[in-house]
């Protein structure tokens, strides 16, 4: 189930016209971009509401980085550290060296060899890349700490890997520099839902319920009824673990990717990742499959793609796989 409590007293949300019962790629169709365009600015909406930097002070002894991303990111950041000594700092955290061996050897990077140790995975795909890893896995653990009574987590997570494996293929297909970065901001593009549904559990689910499970619709709801949306708070959830802007930007702006100022092809592809996820039944925002595409007409400008070029279900064939390995990894 995925509303914990229920929806509409029924054990879950209504299926609305716009769903289909079964997962899989039916015509891919674009809706109106009014449905994007014409959403309330979250600064004029905030007028006579609190900051969501308030709500996400509240959280954040709850929150923060494990000193492992702190060393890790400092080690990084003075550019004279070597693999070894890098992978000695992670290696200190067993669970974390299973986790990330685990998945430098799964069907995300499908090398021919096995991959043994951290400092040869730094090697073989990066530092950088490994950071981002890093942050994934220490990332879901953190954030889960956020209490509240609202979502199925399980169903929360299957959407935001489902999501983070499309964002990293499509990264890959659109000549993205560090496809891996993409997979980090795929993969928290709706923490800041769980502060939502924390701070304001009432209100979030009457809106889940009200908005039937449509996210588009929903991010227009929160910002009418809070003055910001749970893509603000994520952004602000991703400066607290010092990622990068273009992520937190790409964050903020994945509900309507026109409106980022400086990296809108980033912000694009969560925003077409997102809307792939939705379209499968096992990573679907609300377990309910949408059967039409829905992305900003200006996304897929963004991205120089089209329903046309794009062929979602092969994407989505490969993701699934890809899916089926990891999802053991991080949950």
């Amino acid at each position: 189930m995925w509303l914990r409590g229920g929806g509409a007293d029924q054990g879950g949300l209504p299926r609305p016209a716009h769903y289909q019962s079964k997962g899989g790629i039916s015509q891919v169709a674009i809706p109106n971009s009014a449905k994007t365009k014409d959403q309330p600015r979250p600064e004029e909406a905030r007028r006579g509401h609190e900051e969501p930097a308030s709500w996400v002070n509240e959280v954040a002894g709850l929150v923060s980085p494990p000193d492992v991303c702190i060393k890790v990111f400092d080690l990084i950041e003075s550019h004279n550290a070597s693999a070894h000594t890098i992978g000695a700092v992670i290696s200190r955290d067993p669970n974390l060296t299973l986790r990330l061996l685990k998945i430098v050897n799964s069907a995300l990077y499908n090398f021919s060899r096995k991959i043994d140790t951290v400092s040869r995975a730094i090697a073989v795909v990066g530092i950088s890349e490994l950071y981002s890893m890093v942050i994934a896995i220490t990332a879901v653990k953190s954030f889960s700490y956020i209490p509240h009574n609202v979502v199925n987590m399980d169903t929360f997570w299957r959407h935001s890997l489902y999501t983070a494996i499309n964002a990293r293929m499509l990264a890959r297909r659109c000549n993205v520099l560090h496809p891996e970065r993409m997979f980090v901001a795929g993969l928290l593009h709706d923490v800041g839902s769980l502060i939502l549904y924390h701070r304001a559990p009432q209100t979030a689910k009457e809106l889940l319920i009200r908005t039937e499970g449509d996210e588009q619709a929903l991010h227009t709801a929160e910002i009418e009824s809070f003055g910001f949306s749970h893509a603000d708070l994520g952004a602000l959830l991703m400066k607290l673990w010092r990622l990068p802007d273009a992520l937190q930007e790409a964050v903020a702006c994945h509900h309507r990717p026109d409106s980022a100022e400086t990296n809108p092809r980033e912000a694009a592809i969560i925003h077409l990742a997102n809307a792939l996820a939705n379209h499968t039944e096992i990573g679907a925002f609300c377990e309910m499959p949408m059967t039409e595409l829905q992305v900003n007409e200006e996304a897929w400008g963004l991205l120089d793609l089209s329903p046309e070029t794009l062929d979602a279900e092969a994407l989505l064939e490969e993701a699934g796989v890809q899916f089926a390995d990891m999802i053991s990894i991080f949950y």
